[in-house]
């Protein structure tokens, strides 16, 4: 058990300045000057004077096993370690595949993140891929949901990109169709979660959706919506009609808005507060194409990304709080993980405890120290531990 004292708390709803204990992977109290226990209890009291404490991360699109394969088989990107996410705040991450549905495997991404969770995180996957028809376990995206516990939705399907399989209208509605019986039937997240490329058509099918179909709104989650000005724009004025966008923590290009910016923007333009999440895509490739499509050059999503972005968007104006529902309370509103993003009694004990800088001293994942003092405390199997 551990009684974190003194903390700022972010529930990420401003709390001032409480107790928290932590024991049996929940949150078991909130509140000022809590008791210590019974003497010979077996808590640890850390002291979080001047700290920040917030729920832990959840970054919803992370190439767990791996991402990458457009410059060919020597550009496959490795999986992602348990480090690269408790470092950067991260206690839940949801896997996905991207291009390369050929030689990854919804099977390999599975195993990922049964990894991730045997080491103690909380790791979830989606069904499927950029491709059309999905890549799945069962042979069928509803039996995947409906089955297999870890998957919680379809993604990252990709439209308005090159790289797609250019999935017609019939085809889109379809799938989301299926996830979203799927989430009705199982209480999972029933999100279709969209990559956007750079093409001219970019929201249209969704717009199309929204204007034709029953779908509900929120069946649809793109992502990557702040690649460039253009997207941006149109996925903003989704989100009044009830789209729930996710950005890429992407450093700004051009006109294109970094990860920052983006929640900047949201919160000055007034939009729905709760229908903007953040994501990393962690583990995946970063490309630049020419006009062919012929890879000049690529680099490598990372989970740390997310805090930077939070940092840039808090240095631009933006209340900690706000900066933190992006990848706290808003994704695990959207994909229905009712005892995640938030710290209360009852809740799974995911918390990070930021310092004045916002850089993270404390990571708590299910109630299980992962970083303390800013120094990794669990290391997958195949990782050096420092010396």
């Amino acid at each position: 058990m551990f009684l974190l004292r003194n903390a700022s708390v972010l529930a990420p709803e401003p709390q001032g300045v409480a107790d928290v204990l932590l024991g049996g992977g929940q949150i078991l109290a909130i509140g000022p000057s809590l008791p210590g226990g019974p003497a010979g209890w077996p808590i640890e009291e850390i002291d979080c004077t001047g700290a920040w404490l917030a729920p832990g991360f959840i970054d919803a699109h992370t190439h767990l096993a791996g991402g990458g394969g457009e410059g060919g088989a020597r550009t496959r990107v490795p999986p992602v370690l348990l480090t690269d996410l408790t470092l950067a705040g991260v206690t839940t991450a949801v896997g996905l595949l991207g291009t390369d549905c050929r030689t990854r495997s919804i099977a390999e991404l599975l195993a990922c993140a049964r990894g991730l969770s045997e080491l103690g995180l909380t790791a979830l996957a989606w069904t499927g891929g950029y491709e059309v028809p999905p890549r799945t376990l069962t042979g069928s995206v509803r039996d995947d949901l409906v089955h297999v516990d870890r998957l919680i939705g379809i993604g990252e399907l990709a439209i308005s990109d090159h790289r797609s399989s250019q999935p017609t209208f019939e085809e889109l509605i379809r799938l989301a169709a299926d996830a979203h019986v799927s989430g009705m039937m199982t209480g999972k997240a029933g999100t279709l979660h969209l990559h956007l490329g750079d093409g001219a058509r970019g929201l249209q099918l969704v717009r199309r959706a929204l204007d034709e179909t029953e779908l509900p709104a929120r069946t649809f989650q793109p992502t990557h919506c702040n690649r460039n000005r253009r997207l941006w724009e149109e996925a903003k004025s989704l989100a009044w009609r009830g789209v729930p966008i996710d950005a890429t923590a992407f450093e700004a290009d051009g006109e294109a808005p970094s990860g920052g910016q983006a929640i900047a923007e949201w919160y000055a333009e007034g939009l729905p507060a709760e229908r903007l999440t953040l994501s990393s895509d962690g583990g995946g490739c970063l490309p630049t194409f020419d006009a062919n499509g012929v890879l000049l050059r690529m680099e490598v999503g990372a989970s740390r990304a997310l805090l930077a972005s939070i940092v840039e968007a808090v240095a631009l104006g933006v209340p900690l709080e706000f900066a933190l529902a992006t990848l706290t309370t808003n994704v695990a509103r959207q994909l229905r993980l009712s005892s995640k993003g938030r710290l209360a009694p009852g809740a799974d004990a995911d918390c990070v405890v930021l310092d004045a800088q916002l850089r993270v001293r404390e990571v708590f994942a299910m109630g299980r120290p992962m970083v303390r003092g800013g120094r990794a405390m669990r290391w997958g199997p195949f990782e050096e531990p420092p010396g």
